[in-house]
């Protein structure tokens, strides 16, 4: 089973429309902007995943 960094990185290429490019030639294939592109998302996700778990647990 992966983990939660892995599935959201998958869930965030997926959005992006890149897993096919990924899963074909794989990361090396993708240019610096997607790959900070993708950095950053996965960042804001995992802060607004913590601002909900602070949320709820008040």
């Amino acid at each position: 089973m992966e983990n939660l960094d892995e599935k959201i990185k998958n869930e965030i290429i997926t959005e992006l429309g890149l897993f096919d490019r990924i899963k074909k030639h794989g990361w090396k294939s993708l240019t610096a902007k997607e790959t900070g592109r993708i950095g950053g998302l996965i960042t804001k996700r995992k802060k607004m995943m913590q601002a909900q778990m602070q949320k709820n647990a008040n």
